[in-house]
């Protein structure tokens, strides 16, 4: 994550902005736009150059277009308007308003047609870099609320068009936008039987593999920085001559791997505390399955549920204040169902009472949800509450093609808490995909015959 902070201050440079940003007035209220999408006019990027300078400009232009459509449309936060109401042709006028600038578009052609915003880009190359100019208009006080124009190369279209759409929205709504965010998951699509470690952008795209271990490697997870993730794989160990299960960290700018777990049994389902200091995971020796922390070299390791002999205490996930930890446990019973406690182990109180298998819970960003993977018998899907149980509401249901229910699992929050990532087997493999927290809005992530399991979402 490091580099790629580098990657975007070197390669991404924002030339000009508004002056008032601190100031700036919210325009779309987060909670409002679950009642009503904004009206947003989204002419295509213009190309402002000459098709000698850069003979793949199209495709340039393409990949900035679809791919901020596409980071607008997932956002949930706008309706768009059809081209075919438009009254002036965007081709032909500027990006910027009449009189202003001579030959430039008339405000009260999208007032009439009940545009709230107008979006107009026009891109260019120089000297080998590509630049985009955009603007952001609230139409009907005709003002100016975003002016920005974004420096890379031609390799960048993809990471500037997710940069302008991380800045409109903030500039509508205060909030920031995930869409430069990175998910890390298991995967099967380096061949074989073996599962490696990927990284991947929000929308999958630009697929990273971080592990080789022709092996089995699963439940990846980010430290709060982005700097490192761990993972559970298979290891020898060359002085007891046997291979264990362990829980491992990899740093991404050193690629160094070290082994932070490695009791006898499988360490499994590390996550960090938000401050970074300490990990929690599971480990399983035989028929005993409890919780643990560690600190982030291995060390200071704490037992912090003590189960019965054959209990399961699996799949910790610390919340977002770093106060409480949501896991599945069969302490009731046969059937694992979802608790909280406190992160030193006291304070257990169970918040799931339905269903026959519920596991892989995930705090909301700000901890008021918990999203998890429910089994009712025969398959399973995707469920939200609040934190203490209440509100229990289902979010998927999809058949395979044979008209089976489909398993969806492994649920977790998008960084702005509006949306929920999870995979799913509808199609014959597990999948990733995307889908709101009110169930609406459900789209397929990864187009290919792979599987993916347990994805995380990098928040920072």
């Amino acid at each position: 994550m490091m580099k790629a902070l580098l990657y975007i201050f070197l390669f991404l440079a924002v030339l000009t902005s508004r002056a008032d940003a601190q100031s700036s007035p919210i325009y779309i209220k987060v909670g409002d736009a679950k009642l009503k999408r904004s009206l947003v006019a989204l002419p295509p990027f213009q190309f402002l150059g000459s098709p000698t300078v850069n003979p793949n400009y199209r495709s340039v232009g393409q990949e900035l277009n679809t791919v901020f459509y596409n980071d607008l449309d997932v956002s949930s936060y706008f309706q768009f308007i059809n081209p075919n109401a438009y009254l002036e042709d965007p081709a032909k006028v500027g990006l910027r308003p009449a009189p202003g600038e001579p030959g430039g578009f008339n405000f009260e052609n999208w007032k009439k047609i009940g545009a709230e915003f107008l979006v107009r880009g026009g891109y260019r190359f120089e000297k080998g870099d590509l630049y985009l100019e955009a603007y952001v208009y609230y139409v009907s006080e005709a003002k100016n609320i975003l002016a920005k124009t974004y420096k890379g190369t031609s390799k960048d279209a993809r990471l500037i068009a997710h940069t302008f759409a991380n800045d409109l929205i903030q500039a509508l709504t205060g909030k920031k936008g995930y869409f430069t965010s990175k998910v890390v998951v298991s995967s099967d699509r380096s061949g074989g039987k073996s599962k490696e470690i990927f990284i991947m952008d929000w929308d999958a795209a630009n697929f990273t593999q971080k592990t080789f271990t022709k092996n089995i490697s699963i439940s990846p997870n980010w430290s709060p920085d982005g700097r490192h993730i761990i993972y559970t794989t298979y290891t020898f160990h060359k002085n007891a001559k046997q291979t264990n299960t362990d829980l491992l960290s990899l740093d991404l700018i050193t690629n160094r791997k070290y082994v932070l777990s490695w009791q006898r049994g499988v360490n499994s389902g590390g996550t960090y505390t938000p401050d970074g200091k300490n990990i929690f995971l599971s480990i399983s020796n035989g028929d005993n399955h409890d919780i643990y922390r560690i600190d982030t070299e291995g060390k200071n390791r704490a037992q912090i549920t003590k189960g019965k002999f054959g209990e399961l205490n699996v799949e910790p996930c610390v919340s977002p204040d770093g106060t409480r930890v949501a896991f599945s446990s069969t302490r009731e019973g046969s059937k694992p169902m979802i608790y909280t406690m406190n992160t030193d182990g006291s304070s257990i109180k169970r918040v799931t009472y339905a269903g026959d298998y519920n596991s892989s819970p995930n705090w909301s960003p700000v901890g008021k949800k918990i999203v998890f993977a429910g089994q009712d018998k025969t398959h399973y899907d995707i469920f939200i509450m609040n934190a203490d149980g209440t509100g229990l509401e289902r979010l998927t249901d999809a058949k395979k093609k044979n008209g089976r229910p489909a398993d969806n699992e492994y649920p977790v929050f998008s960084p702005d808490g509006r949306q929920v990532l999870f995979t799913s087997n509808r199609t014959g493999t597990y999948q990733l995909y995307l889908i709101n927290i009110d169930g609406t809005g459900e789209r397929r992530l990864t187009f290919d015959q792979a599987n993916y399991y347990q994805p995380k979402w990098l928040w920072k």
